[in-house]
This record gives C-alpha cells, structure tokens and sequence, in this order.
C-alpha cells in the first residue's frame, strides 16, 4: 500500500454508476448465490452507510434470510454520522438480539456503518462474532473519502477526526473482521480501507463500485461463506453435547 494517499475525485464520482449493473449480475448469479452454505438461525444485524438507511440493504437481508440466518436491519433510520449517539443505540439493538438467540451476533457494515461495527466489537467483543465491513475506511474517518471537501466547506476539522480515529485504532480487539475493499471505489479511497494495525483482520478486494458493495454477487458470495466458516469453527453447545452423552448412556443401558 502506497505510503500516502488522497481522497477521490469528486469529478470521478460519475463511475459510480457502474455499481447499477451489480442488480442485474445478481439476478443472473442467483441459482449459484441460493447454494451457498446455510445457516442455522444465528442473528446477523446490517448496518448503512452514511446518509443512508435500512432501505440500502434490504436485499443482502433478504439474502441472508433465505439463507438461513435471522438477519435484521439496524431499524434506527438514516445513518447521520454521529458515531457517538448511534453507538449506543446499536450497542442496545446488538444486546437484544444476543439475549433473545442466546447467540453472538455477526455484524455487517457497510462503509461507515462498517466503521461502527468496528468500534463495537471493540468495546463489546463479548456480544460479536464477527464483524465484515464493505468498503469502510479505517484510516482518516472522512478524511479520504469523497465527502472530505464539502465537510471542510462547512468548517468540520476532518484533521482532528483522522487523529481521533488514529487514536482508537491503537486500541486492540479480537473479534475477527473480514474487510472488503476496491479499487474501483469512487466514494472511499481503497488504501484507507487496509488496516495495518489489527492482527485478525483479513482483506479481501473484490471488483465493484462504493454503490455496487450492496448488490454485486462476489461480495454476496464472500459474506455467505465467511458466515458459515465462522459457525463451523464455534464449538458446539455444551446443551449438545448433554443429549449426546444422555444417548449414549441410553444406548448402553438397551
């Protein structure tokens, strides 16, 4: 990864376009998405990214539903950006859902709702199994993404944003992360999406647009396997193992 980097250009921004021709790439690669390893009901929460809304991933929950999981979006609206007000009331969404399915819960962020999965795990890594994020950018907050210059424009110190974040970043967590990135993303620069701090985080490119991360197939495809390499390596229920043993003790008795 180059050793600096520049948010992208705003005159760039048209390409995002491309991301449209994910939806009909997904249509077609559906019958191969629908094989994908299932689940068995463990709670997967979705969070947008900035400025959007639950709406945004109704798809990929849709997906995953079929797919087995009890996947639910995050139900708090439009995603405004205020990390310290919506991290509270996600954190009480997340214990719900771990309380109700005694299960952790698998967290998918998408860009800066990728930012907040992050940041929970961190604080809470006992309630999370994993977290994946798309395209979100862990270096610099909006410092490298399209919206640095109109968040200048309206006075906001994105300086002191990358040095908080920076700060958080020197906080170390365990939970393990899969982190999807592009080079074809014109809204977040890819090289702040690499963290080169964290040791359980794995990196994944793949080709898409900022837009296209919540419909292309690829993605789709990676999300549905990394969610089932993460169940088979959990160790069974102690509860299963209980009738196991109570079979067995049955069997010998017959």
């Amino acid at each position: 990864m180059p050793e600096s980097f520049e948010a992208p250009d705003p005159s760039r921004l048209f390409l995002e376009a491309r991301g449209l021709f994910e939806f009909p790439r997904l249509l077609f690669r559906f019958p191969e998405l629908v094989w994908q390893p299932r689940g068995e009901g463990q709670p997967v929460l979705i969070l947008p990214g900035y400025g959007a809304g639950d709406g945004s991933t109704a798809i990929l929950k849709s997906y995953l539903k079929l797919l087995g999981y009890r996947a639910r979006g995050w139900g708090l609206g439009r995603n405004t950006g205020a990390a310290a007000d919506l991290l509270p009331r996600i954190l009480k969404r997340v214990s719900s859902l771990a309380r109700r399915s005694k299960q952790q819960v698998h967290l998918i962020g998408w860009s800066f709702g990728g930012y907040l999965a992050r940041e929970l795990a961190r604080e809470r890594a006992d309630l999370i199994g994993q977290v994946i994020t798309l395209g979100t950018p862990v270096i610099g907050g909006p410092k490298y993404t399209v919206v640095a210059r109109r968040f200048h424009r309206r006075g906001i110190d994105i300086e002191a944003i990358a040095a908080e974040v920076e700060m958080r970043n020197r906080i170390t967590f365990s939970t393990p992360v899969i982190a999807l990135y592009s080079r074809r993303d014109r809204v977040v620069a890819w090289q702040a999406c690499i963290d080169a701090n964290a040791q359980n985080v794995e990196h994944i490119e793949v080709r898409t647009t900022h837009i296209g991360f919540g419909f292309s197939p690829e993605v789709y495809k990676i999300i549905a396997q990394r969610l089932a390499a993460k169940r088979a390596s959990e160790p069974r229920p102690a509860q299963c193992e209980f009738w196991r043993w109570r079979g067995a003790t049955r069997q010998a008795k017959r």
